[in-house]
């Protein structure tokens, strides 16, 4: 019991350190080049708050490699939450560099993607993104819940989104700007319900997303799965005369479902599972 206790102190004191640290995880992570080089020390206090309960070691092994891969490829489907016997390595995965290193990839190639595009001009190109693990980082409230080892509720976590308080993730901010400077128009869609419109948008903005042409939010009594909500309003855009260059999210309801986009990426994200 005393352990329980000791382990939920410290889940908790490392999830307020976020917001304290996400300032200079994004000054010195957001920029190209330097994430090898970056002193985890100075960035992030909440990697070394969580690392010795999480650790690597016992934590992670084989197993729990082999099923976060099942599930970026798309082979593990349907579930519901993360394994118990994973939670540790998936709470590592998520605050230590391996995470941001998968993200700046994706994001990368990302990128390049642009830069080999020969756009029109014409203001019909847009982007869509994600919200939740996309552009912004849950992990003050995963960091509390076991790190989607715990099942979801949706009351909880809604107020939490209510808080307006979700950190950038560094990466995508660096994708969305680049969108922005060439542009490409973000148009942001989401599965949140849409009285959270308010809260998200201040959010994002606060976290210094801005200029998008759009933020979709799922209407109330929306009964559909997330791919069915997601590929209506795409459909939506393309029926106006858009053209969806590029599409990126977590999870891969956010990618499938015509029409994706000329281009789709796959932000990691082994917490949990949106069908």
């Amino acid at each position: 019991m005393a352990m329980a206790r000791t382990t939920t102190l410290l889940l908790i004191v490392a999830a307020a350190l976020l917001a304290a640290s996400c300032g200079a995880w994004e000054m010195n992570i957001g920029m190209p080049g330097t994430v090898a080089a970056v002193d985890d020390a100075v960035v992030a206090p909440l990697i070394h708050a969580l690392r010795p309960l999480l650790g690597s070691g016992s934590h992670a092994g084989m197993a729990c490699d082999s099923w976060r891969l099942g599930v970026e490829a798309y082979n593990v489907r349907d579930w519901k939450t993360v394994p118990a016997s994973c939670e540790g390595y998936v709470g590592h995965y998520m605050v230590g560099d391996h995470y941001r290193r998968d993200s700046k990839v994706v994001v990368d190639q990302a990128i390049a993607y642009v830069d080999s595009l020969k756009l029109a001009g014409n203001g019909k190109e847009v982007w869509v993104f994600d919200v939740d693990e996309t552009t912004l980082s849950n992990l003050p409230y995963y960091a509390k819940h076991g790190f989607g080892a715990t099942p979801f509720n949706v009351t909880r976590f809604n107020a939490y989104a209510q808080e307006g308080s979700a950190p950038a993730l560094p990466e995508t901010k660096r994708l969305y700007n680049k969108l922005l400077s060439v542009g490409i128009k973000p148009v942001i869609l989401t599965g949140r319900a849409e009285y959270l419109r308010a809260s998200t948008a201040t959010n994002l903005r606060r976290q210094g997303y801005s200029g998008w042409m759009n933020l979709l939010l799922k209407a109330p009594g929306f009964k559909g799965s997330s791919v069915a909500f997601k590929s209506g309003e795409k459909q939506k855009l393309q029926d106006a005369g858009y053209i969806i260059v590029g599409n990126i999210g977590d999870q891969w309801s956010d990618i499938i479902g015509a029409p994706d986009g000329a281009r789709t990426f796959k932000l990691p994200d082994p917490m949990y599972y949106i069908g």
